[in-house]
């Protein structure tokens, strides 16, 4: 880093400091923005620039910024001396393959003749540790140039050498170098940083990425949890902009697709044990069994060092692509708590003569060019460029073989991340190729050459490209700067054993963020699940509401915790789950399992069932008694017994009875329009008929010993005639009362679901209840004037007095109605049709009995009595 000293001509110094724009990059860079001309600038060295770890010159440098170590040191703070530059620890072989596939796609690139073709690409690649600090100091360092031009030009306005940098590897460095290389319009080109916060470019316009948004991994975890059933899951993210982003997209569409988060914890590498520990004892007491890690490798590997110790097993964790496919050695060793994870990892690619190039490689004592140093020491375990310094290792000899090594760095079965360095590298190429090819864009027209002293304004040309790698995929940025959206988004790989008994990363599917139609492809039958095997495990709060219950929120806890409560009476849910029952329609009732609407049990008095068998034969064997004591009337109807009880009306009553017992046959069977006409007028005219001819009897009996009083002339006006005429006026008047009710509301046939929730009642509606009552009124009039004639009747001295038989019939049948007006009101359903039915053969068969069996005895039984002198004897 440099100090700017301003001198007057002839003056001594007078030293200016000043704080830059960048206020979070002091002490690391002081510079004079105005100058007069009575000061001439001096460029001082104040700190000296870190070398990079790979570099090459070129006519136009390329910088890149990877993780080659894990982790930074902790400096040692002393406030009374400078600190001293971070180091960095713990050798990152993946990260190492990312900035030699950037070396080795810049190596293609300056062979190839169709892109920049008389130009040389260059490179310079700094470590940054995975820290926000260090990324910020190597971007600085490719912002400010080299040391010796700086200082032999004198000039504190030394512009960028580097037109684009590729990385970092992570969203939060990402993050920080983007905002600070922004003012300075330089594109920065991530590889690996998926934080969704990157996609505003509001916030970073010259931010680029070739690796797809954490928004679509996160959608593709919580739509990858409710895909397998699991929604109670727990969630440990990493407390930075990658995990908490991450994190809030996931709450936020996982409570959309009805998934619960029992827990969210956050870590980080620089928080103290007792923090991990509180974590690892909220898994332990948690009852969900799968959990959301959206964390990265070098936080993850610290949380699982304590799971492992503490032995907690049994639980499906689903992690995300920074962790998911990584073979990291000290990952793997924890595989007895990890086997069957499943995740989303980055499409893997084929690069051509990759392998070729990462095992050719050398370390190289330059300055500068160092960074594959350390790293051979470790794989050889071996010392290079021994300086007098005694050691237990052998020496190097820098043509060790590295293709007899096998881990991260020389694996290419699984790079998406890889292929995301060498798309990222072949970008900038090719935005480099139309900015000097001249291909103008409406806001940069101006043609830059090679030797152009100018920074090369690359973010507008990389914003348009569109270019297809040689392995043949097609390549360009949406709007927000990340990669266009197409085909397959994510792999979903499986942690397995395979036959060796090594761990093994199995591709079990694929997620289409973008398809209409199947987002997720899954092969089940490759999948291992943890502690279940092939088995998916079951993840819930509460288990499922089965088909005939409905979800009861339980109080104060998740939406996923609920009962399960019986539908009411009348309601169904057929799906499960179900968070409300559903009433079922009118005529339908639910099943046993309230599951389905079924159709009511239709109930009506039938024919075929027992009561209506039973019924019928009542009512054929009223109407058969009734023609056959009317056929023994006929035989004897020259009998004193016959010709004395009026055998005109007696033939009129036998036929109206048999119309009584006969129309009682109406009310049996379904309903229809024409029965429910039918019943109820057939039987009010043939009662009024019936009860017409009794009254007319009763009359002609009393007229008749009236008229036996002396000068009484009493039957001349109750003769035949009149007995027919009276008989057809009665009636005659009940066929009006009927004809007005079937002409203004006549009745008809309903559904009764009053009386039963589950039965449909099929009825005839009386339509007009005033009539009905007309019709049972009028009935009941006559009957009353009937019994009081006959009761008046009852002691006339005759030896077979009829009006005695006249009045117990007609009491009994008052008694009969009398009773059937409750008992209709209170029966339901078919037994209302029953009790009328009952009533109209009990009381038919009373008049039948009391008026025709004892003639019927006296004709057939006792024949001796049926002569004019045994009716005449008082």
């Amino acid at each position: 880093m440099y100090m700017c000293n301003i001198r007057r001509k002839n003056k001594s110094p007078l030293q200016y400091h000043f704080k830059s724009p960048l206020a979070n990059l002091k002490p690391y860079l002081q510079v004079v923005p105005v100058f007069t001309d009575a000061l001439v600038p001096l460029c001082n060295l104040w700190r000296k620039t870190e070398l990079p770890m790979f570099s090459k010159d070129g006519d136009i440098i390329i910088g890149g910024i990877f993780s080659l170590h894990d982790s930074p040191t902790d400096p040692s703070l002393t406030y009374t001396t400078m600190p001293e530059v971070s180091k960095c620890k713990g050798l990152n072989f993946r990260e190492l393959q990312f900035a030699q596939t950037m070396i080795f796609t810049i190596d293609e690139i300056n062979k190839s003749t169709d892109i920049l073709p008389d130009v040389i690409l260059g490179y310079k690649i700094y470590d940054a540790c995975r820290d926000v600090h260090l990324s910020l100091r190597s971007a600085l360092a490719l912002l400010s140039g080299d040391d010796n031009s700086l200082l032999q030009n004198y000039s504190c306005a030394k512009t960028s050498i580097v037109p684009a940098i590729i990385g970092p590897s992570t969203s939060s460095p990402s993050m920080a170098t983007a905002t600070t290389l922004g003012p300075f319009s330089i594109p920065v080109i991530s590889h690996g940083a998926s934080c969704s916060c990157l996609s505003n470019k509001k916030l970073f316009p010259y931010f680029f990425r070739t690796a797809p948004s954490d928004y679509h991994q996160s959608v593709a975890m919580a739509q990858l949890a409710k895909y397998f059933g699991w929604t109670w899951v727990g969630a440990i993210r990493n407390d930075d902009d990658y995990g908490n982003y991450g994190m809030a997209t996931f709450v936020e569409i996982a409570q959309k697709e009805g998934i619960c988060v029992e827990y969210s914890e956050a870590i980080h590498r620089t928080y103290p044990r007792e923090k991990i520990l509180r974590v690892v004892d909220i898994i332990k007491l948690s009852s969900s069994k799968v959990i959301i890690a959206f964390l990265t490798v070098n936080v993850f590997e610290i949380l699982l060092k304590e799971i492992f110790l503490q032995n907690v097993t049994g639980f499906q964790w689903i992690g995300t692509e920074s962790w998911i496919s990584t073979k990291n050695p000290a990952m793997l060793q924890y595989y007895k708590i990890m086997n069957g994870a499943i995740g989303l990892s980055v499409s893997t690619a084929v690069i051509p003569g990759l392998k070729e190039f990462l095992i050719s490689v050398h370390p190289s004592p330059l300055p500068g060019n160092s960074g594959l140093n350390e790293y051979w020491e470790y794989l050889f375990n071996c010392t290079l460029y021994l300086k007098n310094v005694e050691t237990s290792n052998a020496v190097c000899t820098g043509q060790e073989p590295l293709s007899k090594i096998n881990n991260q760095y020389t694996d290419v079965s699984n790079i998406g991340y890889t292929n995301n360095v060498y798309k990222a590298t072949y970008a900038v190429a090719y935005s480099l190729h139309n900015l000097l090819g001249c291909n103008h864009i409406e806001s940069m027209n101006i043609c830059i050459n090679k030797s152009n002293k100018g920074p090369l304004q690359l973010a507008h040309y990389m914003k348009i490209i569109n270019f297809t790698t040689n392995s043949g995929e097609n390549f360009y940025f949406d709007y927000n700067g990340d990669p266009a959206a197409k085909g397959k988004t994510y792999d979903i790989v499986n942690w397995q054993l395979n036959i060796e008994g090594n761990i093994e990363f199995a591709t079990v599917g694929a997620y289409y963020a973008f398809s209409s139609e199947q987002q997720f492809k899954v092969n089940y039958e490759n999948i291992v699940f943890a502690g279940t095997g092939n088995k998916v495990p079951r993840s819930v709060c509460s288990e499922s509401c089965q088909p005939g219950t409905r979800k009861a929120m339980q109080k104060g806890r998740p939406v996923c915790c609920y009962d399960c409560i019986i539908c009411a009476e009348g309601e169904i849910s057929n799906i499960t789950d179900s968070s409300d029952c559903i009433k079922c329609p009118i005529e339908y009732k639910p099943n046993k399992r309230k599951d389905e609407c079924v159709l009511k049990e239709i109930e009506y008095l039938s024919f075929q069932e027992i009561m209506g068998i039973l019924l019928v034969t009542l009512s054929a064997l009223g109407a058969l008694l009734t023609l056959s004591i009317c056929l023994v009337f006929y035989q004897h109807r020259e009998t004193p017994i016959v010709r004395a009880n009026n055998s005109e009306l007696s033939f009129l009553l036998l036929f109206s009875l048999t119309l009584c017992f006969l129309c009682s046959l109406t009310f049996i069977g379904q309903p229809s329009d024409w029965s429910c006409m039918l019943r109820h007028t057939a039987f009010g005219i043939a009662f009024v008929m019936c009860i017409s001819c009794v009254l007319g009897k009763t009359i002609v009996v009393l007229m008749a010993f009236r008229s036996t009083l002396p000068g009484s002339n009493v039957m001349k006006w109750f003769g035949v005639t009149q007995q027919r005429l009276s008989v057809c006026s009665f009636t005659l008047i009940q066929v009006i009362i009927c004809f007005l009710w079937l002409l203004t509301s006549p009745p008809f046939p309903s559904k009764n679901m009053k009386h039963y929730t589950e039965i449909i009642i099929l009825e005839c509606d009386l339509g007009s209840t005033a009539a009905f009552s007309a019709v049972l009124g009028y009935i009941g009039l006559l009957a009353l004037f009937c019994f009081v004639l006959a009761f008046l009747a009852r002691k006339l001295p005759d030896n077979f007095n009829e009006a005695k038989f006249i009045t117990f019939s007609i009491l009994i049948f008052c008694a009969v109605w009398i009773t059937f007006i409750p008992a209709y009101i209170s029966s339901p359903g078919k037994y209302t049709v029953a009790v009328e039915i009952f009533a109209i053969l009990a009381s038919s068969f009373g008049l039948l009995f009391c008026i025709f069996f004892p003639k019927c005895y006296i004709i057939l039984l006792k024949p001796e009595k049926n002569t004019k002198k045994s009716i005449m004897a008082k």
